[in-house]
């Protein structure tokens, strides 16, 4: 008989593995000798070891979850616990069993991460409906809809919460985004419908532009164009393609008139030019004038050159303000020396003067009569006031007496 320190071969080749009740059978290996008997069963034992150090390593490791590693550790311990091997079976069931706590605490640090997990989507899941809701509030009708697709993309890559609280905040989600899609449907249509009436008047009005490119009645038409412009920009945008093409005939129309109006109003100017000599040196003659020495002389000349400069005719467009400038001037000149003489010889005004004068003299008078009158009766205190108040009416006849001066 063979022996070992956890088995033996009995005479008749049947192997026996130690237990803690004692031992049994795990098999025969016929026509063997007992050592190599022993051997092949201790080898079942290694391979047996082996499986539960490698199992025993993957659930220290968390390679396994813990529903994995506790169904995995049952599978081995069935096959330890009935292994046709020889060895400490024992010390591998026991190796089997220090995995219990170890996947205890797994199964609650998974648990605990997977709370914080859950507590981190639903956080993150209401800020995206929070967000969402706000751009549905909104009117960025772009920005807001390639907004919405990212933050739905986010939320696909968050995990699901509880049945209720994901339903409820998806709800959230979904509804905002909905209503925004709708506003933004309702903008789009008004924007459509809005640009369609723009179509239809721009149509009329370049139609209109179209119809007078070829007026030469060109102050009223000028201005027409003018009102035309003022309605074109009003009436908004049209469809993007055909508001080109219908600013095209539009502006087109316009080139055209306009066009033809430089070119007479050019023509005109050379024809003009000639005049533009003869007032320049009527101008000449005007700005002698000036300073005016003989008020009436210079009235009559100027008279005369106005008929002149009248008869004279139109200059060039760009000459006309300076030209008439110089000889508004001239004419302001002489009309303010006039208007200084009116003042000066006003019949009213100097009739003012005299009365006030006259009036003045009589007062001091009268008062310097009473100030004899006061001398006489020795009233000093009296005497004080009546001479007070001739120097102040004397100072008053000197300033009326210049005054009447001026007019006569």
């Amino acid at each position: 008989m063979t022996t070992s320190d956890w088995g033996r071969v009995d005479t008749d080749g049947t192997v026996y593995v130690k237990t803690g009740d004692g031992e049994r059978a795990v098999g025969q290996v016929p026509d063997v000798t007992a050592d190599e008997a022993l051997s092949f069963y201790t080898k079942r034992y290694d391979a047996l070891a082996l499986e539960v150090d490698l199992l025993h390593k993957r659930v220290s490791s968390a390679l396994l979850s813990p529903e994995e590693a506790t169904a995995a550790i049952k599978t081995v311990r069935e096959q330890v616990t009935d292994a046709n091997a020889v060895g400490d079976l024992a010390a591998l069931a026991a190796r089997l069993d220090e995995l219990g706590p170890v996947i205890a605490t797994q199964r609650e640090t998974r648990k605990a991460e997977k709370a914080q997990r859950s507590t981190e989507s639903r956080e993150a899941k209401e800020r995206l409906a929070a967000e969402a809701e706000k751009i549905a509030g909104g009117r960025d009708w772009r920005g807001g809809a390639n907004r919405l697709r990212e933050l739905l993309e986010q939320w696909k890559q968050l995990p699901r919460l509880e049945r209720a609280v994901d339903d409820a905040l998806w709800k959230r989600f979904s509804s905002a985004r909905s209503a925004y899609t709708k506003a933004r449907k309702a903008h789009f249509a008004e924007q459509d419908a809005k640009r369609a009436d723009a179509q239809v008047v721009k149509e009329r009005l370049a139609t209109e532009a179209e119809k007078i490119a070829d007026s030469t009645d060109w102050g009223p038409t000028a201005g027409r164009y003018r009102e035309l412009m003022r309605q074109w920009k009003a009436a908004g945008p049209a469809p993007k393609g055909i508001d080109d093409q219908l600013w095209a005939r539009f502006r087109g129309a316009q080139d055209t008139f306009f066009g033809a109006r430089d070119a007479a109003n050019s023509a005109l100017d050379e024809e003009f030019a000639a005049n533009a000599t003869v007032k320049e040196q009527l101008l000449v003659e005007a700005e002698k004038l000036v300073p005016v020495t003989d008020l009436a002389a210079a009235k009559a000349a100027f008279r005369d050159l106005a008929d002149r400069w009248d008869a004279a005719g139109k200059v060039p467009r760009d000459r006309i303000k300076e030209l008439e400038g110089r000889m508004r001037a001239v004419e302001q000149a002489i009309r303010k020396v006039e208007d200084d003489k009116w003042k000066r010889t006003d019949p009213e005004k100097s009739a003012r003067a005299d009365d006030m004068v006259a009036k003045l003299e009589a007062a001091i008078a009268e008062a310097e009569a009473k100030l004899d009158k006061a001398r006489a009766a020795g009233d000093a205190k009296r005497v004080r006031e009546l001479e007070d108040n001739l120097e102040g009416r004397r100072s008053f006849l000197e300033m009326a007496k210049r005054a009447s001066a001026d007019f006569s």
